[in-house]
């Protein structure tokens, strides 16, 4: 019998995370080996040689999987692909209601860059815009935004900044970063603790209709374009065209 897709999904129950999370090494024994620049695993590789010698499949088949197929639940193809297309950078996005009282700081998975001249940014957002949520509010009335990426020191902030406060709550408080208003291009905030971030300019937005549910709307796409950068002196060289992956320390999804 074919699943009913409007029932909530019944995932996995993986416990009390802080049970979890205390039988897992500490930050501080998993991360001990430094950061290095390696060889491939082939340095001998020419052209047509295939597959290096890492790849084993053991004679295993490729399994064909029909992301619409009957019983199946959509929030496997969820599952499924962000499993799959790792590792995923993870972004603050900073943004600023059009009067300036509301602020919000949201974190964002789905983000990543896609162009270089201009430079261009994507957020995937899993809210339409006749439902949106603070931080596609604030785009679509103010199209800007701060982009900033989230290291090592600021993932639990990132974790907290992804609370679901009602609109005109800020989760800059939740996050405990202290949000700057010296922005050259926008007028939205950007977070002191940040190695590198970017001001930006909403380029497009674009909507995406549902599978499940016919006629509805599942989503939206934001381009951005970067119209500032700032970088932690630190982290940055001289030549201003190189981050320090060292002193970036940063944190993968």
């Amino acid at each position: 019998m074919a699943a009913n897709r409007e029932t909530p999904y019944k995932g996995s129950n993986h416990g009390d995370f802080k049970e979890i999370e205390s039988s897992r090494p500490a930050w501080e024994e998993a991360t001990t080996a430094p950061f290095q620049i390696i060889q491939t695993p082939d340095t001998a590789w020419t052209l047509g040689s295939g597959a290096n010698k890492t790849h084993n499949p053991n004679g295993h088949k490729h399994i064909s999987i029909d992301p619409w197929a009957p019983g199946r639940h959509p929030m496997n193809n969820y599952k499924l692909c962000i499993s799959a297309v790792v590792p995923r950078p993870i972004a603050f996005v900073s943004t600023r209601s059009k009067d300036g009282k509301v602020t919000n700081l949201a974190p964002f998975s789905f983000f990543n860059m896609v162009h270089a001249d201009p430079p261009l940014f994507v957020l995937g957002l899993t809210t339409p815009l006749d439902t949106p949520n603070d931080t596609l509010q604030n785009l679509e009335e103010t199209g800007e935004c701060v982009i900033t990426i989230v290291t090592e020191g600021t993932v639990e902030a990132a974790n907290a900044a992804g609370i679901n406060n009602p609109y005109g709550v800020s989760e800059w408080d939740a996050s405990g970063l202290k949000p700057i208003y010296d922005c050259k291009t926008v007028s939205c905030a950007r977070p002191e603790e940040a190695v590198f971030s970017m001001e930006g300019k909403v380029e497009s937005i674009r909507e995406f209709n549902s599978k499940v549910f016919p006629g509805k709307k599942s989503g939206s796409l934001v381009v951005v374009e970067a119209t500032h950068f700032w970088a932690r002196e630190d982290a940055i060289n001289e030549d201003r065209n190189l981050i320090d992956i060292k002193v970036f320390a940063l944190f993968l999804f």
